[in-house]
């Protein structure tokens, strides 16, 4: 609960229910998927399929994607 109020509805001004369910549901997939944590060695508690080191591509540009309006910035590599 502290997480999610200090890092998102601290810095979030919401209208109403729906608005809010919004919110938090996308706060959840980042917690989820995007954010690391201390606690598991840096990792986000659902990671990323492994791929080998055959499978990796060379990355040319990092893509940032704003999550939540910009309140949340995610890194995203594009292969060249």
């Amino acid at each position: 609960m502290r997480t999610v109020r200090s890092e998102c509805l601290d810095w979030t001004l919401t209208w109403n229910r729906h608005a809010l369910q919004r919110v938090l549901t996308r706060y959840v997939e980042h917690y989820n998927t995007g954010r690391p944590h201390r606690g598991i060695g840096l990792d986000p508690p659902v990671p990323r399929p492994v791929e080998t080191a055959t499978m990796l591509p060379f990355v040319d540009d990092l893509d940032r994607v704003d999550v939540l309006g910009g309140l949340i910035h995610e890194y995203d590599a594009q292969p060249d």
